[in-house]
Parts: structure tokens; C-alpha cells; sequence
């Protein structure tokens, strides 16, 4: 019997077979759960015209045999068609045991120095990549099954400085005290709340914020000496969404090797030192 035989959920924020979100997703499948997807509305301006199209690649790659219960557009900044995907939720599932948030966004323009972000920029990237959260919460909140849990991602950089990360670090920083907050507001109704700090890896959104550059360092500081794989995120992700975690509640999870943890460069030096 699979971890998750018997549970339904939801996951939000799947670009294509790259993603974290993917990768959390199949392994909950493969555990004998049931997941409904979301996909970026469509629009003729722009390539997330074919998001949909890659969302389904995902499953038609997929070695394992997965499927999704059902595949519906959603705009996090649309409170209306957050309702309706809710409700193509309930319909589907009635109750849920899991949500899943991997959703994140800032415009190129202001990903440069933060000191240079325009204020329109700033509450865009606010908005999509944390109130986000917020917003899916309460309207999931009445179809949530008891002891359901909610995970999203996040990153070292709302932590700490990473150079270059830069909007994207303060809109983590906000995610992860928004978790916090999220998990006391939730915690009488059983519900839990933890977000999934992942290390580099290759993925859509990790290519945006050129986090591909910094592998070479994290395999030489982090205590593991490696970098970790999308196998490692998968069964975090899972364990975390699964009743494996039931007395864990706002709680940042890293799954980076232990990089987290370093206060020097480690091994780093041996590099810079020759």
C-alpha cells in the first residue's frame, strides 16, 4: 500500500517535466495519491500560451503510469478563477489532504539590483510569488480534510543574501514568514503549513535567476560535497504533504546538502587557495 493510497490534493505550479512541483507531484502518484493540476491561464501575447501543452508533456514522458484527475487554468491573481478552480476541486474530490504551492514570478526588468526595482514591479512580484500563497489557502480552506497539509517552495535566499537573487530573495523572506502565520492561523483546524527550501537545480525558474552558476559552489560547500537531485526534493516534498509529517507545522525544510548550515566557504577554500 503507497504512502498516499487513498489521498487527494492539489498542485499548483507545474512549467514542465523540470519542476520541483512535477517531481513532488509524480512521487505523490506513484504513492497511490490522486492529484489535480493547475496550469498558467492561456494568453496569444506571450510563450505561456503553451503551458498547458507542456503541463501534459509532463505526464506523457512520464515512465511511471500517472495521470491527472483533471487539468484547469489558474491566474493566482484572479480571485474569481481561484473560486472556480476550488470548486472544480470540491467537485472532483470533495475533501483534499494536501496542497501544493510552487508558484513563484517577477518581471526580468526588476531582477536586477533591488535597489532599481520599480514599485510596480515589486507588489507584481509580491502578489504572484507570496500573497499568492494567502489567497489559495483560504480558498482551499473549506474543501481542506482534517490533518491536511500545505507545502510551498522557497529558497536560501529569503534567508540570506545571494547575490543576484535579489527581488526573488525578498519576496521568499515574505513567503516563509507568511507560512509561519499561516500554520498558527491553521494549526487549531489540524492543518499544517511548512514551505521546502530547496538548493540549485535545474529547473525553469532556476534558470531565470541564473542559480545554474552557482552548482559548482554548492557542490564544494555544502557539507554533502554534491549537489542534490530532483529525486531528494521529490520525497522531501512528499514527506512533508504526507501524515509522515502530522506534528510538523511552520517549518522551513532545507534539502540542499546541508549548505545551509555553513558559516565559511569549507572546502570552498582548497579551490580559491591552489
Amino acid at each position: 500500500m503507497g504512502l498516499f493510497e487513498g489521498k487527494k490534493g492539489l498542485i499548483l505550479g507545474v512549467a514542465n517535466d523540470r519542476s520541483i512541483a512535477w517531481a513532488i507531484a509524480k512521487k505523490i502518484m506513484t504513492e497511490g495519491g490522486e492529484c489535480g493540476f493547475t496550469h498558467l491561464p492561456d494568453r496569444e501575447d506571450d510563450a505561456r500560451k503553451k503551458n498547458r501543452m507542456r503541463v501534459e508533456k509532463c505526464f506523457e514522458k512520464a515512465e511511471e503510469d500517472v495521470s491527472p484527475k483533471f487539468l484547469v487554468p489558474l491566474n493566482v491573481q484572479d480571485d474569481a478563477q481561484i473560486a472556480s478552480v476550488m470548486e472544480t476541486t470540491k467537485n472532483e474530490f470533495g475533501k483534499i489532504d494536501f496542497l501544493l504551492h510552487s508558484i513563484a514570478f517577477a518581471d526580468r526588468a526588476d531582477l536586477g539590483d533591488t535597489i532599481d526595482a520599480s514599485r510596480e514591479g515589486f507588489k507584481l512580484a509580491m502578489d504572484i510569488s507570496c500573497y499568492s500563497l494567502i489567497a489559495v489557502t483560504k480558498a482551499a480552506r473549506p474543501i481542506l480534510a482534517e490533518n491536511a497539509s500545505i507545502a510551498c517552495m522557497t529558497y536560501f535566499g529569503g534567508e540570506k543574501i545571494v547575490a543576484g537573487y535579489n527581488m526573488m530573495g525578498i519576496c521568499k523572506a515574505a513567503l516563509e514568514a507568511t507560512t509561519r502565520y499561516l500554520a498558527y492561523d491553521l494549526g487549531p483546524s489540524g492543518i499544517r503549513v511548512n514551505a521546502l527550501s530547496a538548493g540549485p537545480l535545474k529547473t525553469l525558474a532556476s534558470t531565470a535567476v541564473g542559480a545554474g552558476d552557482m552548482l559548482t559552489m554548492y557542490a564544494h560547500v555544502a557539507p554533502l560535497g554534491r549537489n542534490i537531485d530532483h529525486h531528494e526534493v521529490a520525497n522531501s516534498g512528499a514527506f512533508l504533504l504526507s501524515d509522515l509529517s502530522n506534528g510538523i507545522t511552520g517549518e522551513i525544510l532545507h534539502v540542499d546538502g546541508g549548505y545551509n548550515a555553513m558559516g565559511s566557504p569549507g572546502r570552498m577554500i582548497d579551490l580559491l587557495t591552489k
